[in-house]
């Protein structure tokens, strides 16, 4: 697929106006979607802008994400001194990225100038990316998230991929910078793109399984990444769907397909539904703990709901709004039980393979269960 231009149905429109902005139009089932992508979040005032950069980052990553999953690095002793292990690491379930940010602080020259100074900080930002992994693997170490909680990084316990994110304010048109030979995935991306993932998806699983995904794929001109993004969502929807095994509800069961990759911003149809799952997650954030739960089941419990499909999630808000506005009306004295059970393993193991190919999330509902089981499986 030539990822240079949109496909068909696919229209971006940038004014001089509105620097920094863009605009697609989307063709979608229900007709011409208008996508307004905003610059990325202001720095915040009186910090270094590199350090502001950073910053800016944890706010999106945090607010869209979930903090839980987003950590400030660590410091490894190296020689005399000491390494920095990267400016954020983003964990859920067994995926990891080390995100490294670079910041242009100086006024923009020529084209050619700029394309220079942004590849070679992404090359300095993936050697830095692929270091941090590379001593997580030799030793663990102790970091904190955006909750405020400590755990252990073990390296080995996590896939990795390089994350760099380059701030500038008027990147060139059509620039492809080389990802090199790191011997890890990586990806390249603006601020832009990255507070575009995080908004449209809601979810930091959802943005991860994004970025290995397209890791495997051929690179997009930098500040693209939401024109690639439509791209693949509109692959998901022409996906036909994947198998599922029904030996886990029996035959009969009724099979529903939704993308993987929604075209609406994650709660575009129903914000109040679509939050239901974020108030779970905070629940859950917030919850005190009892021994022997520790910091990292929680983590691994936060992991196995923010890995609902997003384009499920206001379905699931739905049903739980309807289970709630039911409870009045139960009789006296009776007891109303209504399930519904997404098929999560133990500790977290996850019924799915991470592919580049396009995705479909399936659903079953056992037979003859008006309210019965969901299965959310990945093929």
């Amino acid at each position: 697929m030539n990822r240079r231009t949109p496909l068909p149905g696919l229209w971006r429109y940038t004014s001089d106006d509105r620097p920094g902005h863009l605009t697609l139009i989307v063709n979608t089932p229900n007709g011409p979607h208008l996508r307004r992508v905003a610059p990325a979040l202001t720095l915040p005032s009186g910090v270094e802008p590199g350090i502001g950069a950073v910053m800016a980052i944890h706010q999106a990553v945090a607010t869209w994400g979930l903090p839980d999953f987003v950590f400030e690095p660590s410091y490894a002793v190296k020689g005399s001194g000491r390494r920095e292990q990267g400016d954020r690491l983003l964990l859920t379930g067994a995926r990891g990225a080390v995100l490294q940010s670079k910041r242009r602080t100086v006024t923009p020259g020529d084209a050619d100038g700029e394309r220079k100074w942004l590849q070679k900080n992404a090359t300095k930002a993936l050697k830095q990316a692929k270091g941090t992994v590379r001593q997580l693997h030799l030793c663990s170490a102790e970091m904190t998230n955006g909750r405020g909680r400590t755990l252990n990084v073990d390296g080995d316990a996590y896939e990795w991929i390089a994350l760099v994110v380059l701030d500038h304010e008027e990147v060139p048109l059509q620039i492809h910078l080389d990802l090199g030979s790191i011997g890890m995935p990586g990806i390249i991306v603006t601020g832009r793109d990255l507070d575009f993932l995080f908004h449209q998806l809601c979810s930091t699983t959802a943005v991860l399984d994004y970025l290995f995904r397209v890791a495997d794929l051929p690179t997009v001109a930098l500040g693209e990444e939401p024109v690639r993004y439509y791209e693949l969502a509109a692959a998901d929807l022409d996906a036909p769907p994947g198998a599922i095994d029904f030996g886990i509800f029996g035959p009969g069961a009724q099979v529903t397909s939704v993308p993987q990759l929604p075209q609406a911003p994650a709660g575009d149809d129903d914000s109040q539904a679509h939050h239901m799952i974020r108030i779970i997650l905070e629940d859950l954030a917030n919850s005190p703990l009892q021994e022997p739960i520790t910091e990292a089941d929680r983590l691994t419990v936060l992991h196995d709901v923010d890995r609902l499909p997003v384009s499920t999630r206001a379905e699931w808000g739905h049903l739980l709004l309807e289970m709630l506005d039911d409870v009045p009306h139960v009789p006296d004295g009776h007891c109303k039980w209504r399930f519904r059970f997404p098929s999560f393993q133990p500790a977290g193991l996850a019924c799915f393979r991470p592919r580049s190919g396009p995705w479909r999330g399936e659903s079953a509902k056992a037979p003859g269960a008006a309210n019965g089981p969901v299965n959310p499986c990945y093929p």
